[in-house]
């Protein structure tokens, strides 16, 4: 059942164009002159419950204003969105009660109390009873492994363990649908894993609708089985992640290493060389030929090791913004 519903969503912002100069304030001050400038145009897509759903794009190319059009922080130029049939930016309160929007590089929690106080906070501001909201605390404090940080100040946590208790905050309402802007932002490693690791938890075991942006490939591709592509404003791609990487990683990347050297002019009959380091050979190889060519080498080469891989996710999403409007949406 589709819970986020978007029909030609755009927005345009107007902005005054100035000249500089005495001249030109005197102007801009009786007559200003606008130009448009198209922030997101004509998207369209619809989510169901329960879907993880990656939202991926260059910087500027109408993410966050997308999400902050969804979540009824500003409202649309044109187009229309339901989310469980609200029209966000009336800002209704059940609508509100339903949702709840993490963004990595904002915080909601007070920075010299602890964590705890803002939870309660939180708690009284969606009408939660003290007994519904013990409950929820422990739940949510035991999967982000942070009950012993909560009655700390907020300024003394980790960035990790600050992001997890602003995760908790934004939970405790048990919202149905959970927009997520760059959510590991700035985190480490082991920080990021444990995120990715409870925002699965998290909708598998609450069937939460998530729409996640990020500049950190891992969290798509651990947690996104379909994600939505935008560029320059406009929806070039919705649908799955492996078929987007198939059709634009028509290459597999070999890696060899061989017991001796080989000559240049003898490797490149066997495909494409991306580097020689010692005896360790790269051959990029078309995806139709990886079989033959793979037979080729063993067949006519001392091998001590043979690798196959793909080409890293972050450099075909490069890729494909590197090409622009592209047509993908018959992919």
């Amino acid at each position: 059942m589709s819970i986020i519903d978007v029909k030609h969503l755009s927005k345009i912002y107007k902005v005054s164009l100035k000249q500089p100069g005495i001249k030109g304030t005197i102007n801009h001050f009786f007559k200003r002159n606008y130009r448009d400038i198209i922030a997101v145009k004509d998207v369209s897509f619809s989510i169901n419950s329960g879907e993880i759903v990656g939202f991926l794009g260059a910087n500027g190319a109408g993410k966050t204003t997308t999400l902050k059009m969804l979540t009824g922080l500003i409202h649309p130029s044109r187009g229309e969105i339901k989310i469980i049939n609200y029209t966000p930016f009336n800002r209704h309160a059940n609508f509100l009660k339903s949702m709840s929007l993490i963004m990595g590089q904002k915080q909601q929690l007070l920075w010299d109390l602890p964590a705890l106080d803002s939870l309660r906070i939180n708690a009284a501001v969606y009408e939660i009873s003290d007994k519904i909201f013990n409950k929820r605390l422990q739940e949510l404090a035991e999967m982000l492994s942070i009950k012993e940080q909560l009655t700390q100040p907020v300024r003394k946590l980790s960035l990790g363990q600050r992001m997890k208790a602003e995760l908790l905050a934004a939970l405790l309402h048990h919202p149905q649908v959970l927009f997520l802007d760059e959510p590991t932002l700035g985190l480490d490693v082991n920080s990021q894993a444990a995120i990715r690791s409870f925002l699965k938890e998290y909708n598998q075991r609450y069937e939460a609708t998530i729409l996640l942006t990020s500049h950190y490939m891992a969290d798509i591709t651990e947690l996104c089985q379909r994600v939505l592509l935008i560029h320059e404003g406009e929806l070039i791609y919705d649908g799955n992640l492996d078929q987007l990487v198939e059709k634009f990683a028509p290459y597999r990347e070999i890696q060899v290493e061989l017991p001796h050297p080989v000559s240049l002019e003898k490797l490149e009959n066997y495909g494409e060389i991306k580097t020689v380091i010692g005896q360790e050979v790269r051959f990029l190889v078309k995806q139709e030929k990886l079989t033959e060519t793979i037979a080729k080498i063993l067949a006519q080469l001392e091998v001590n090791d043979l690798k196959v891989t793909e080409p890293p996710i972050e450099e075909i999403v490069s890729k494909i913004f590197e090409i622009g409007n592209v047509n993908l949406t018959h992919l």
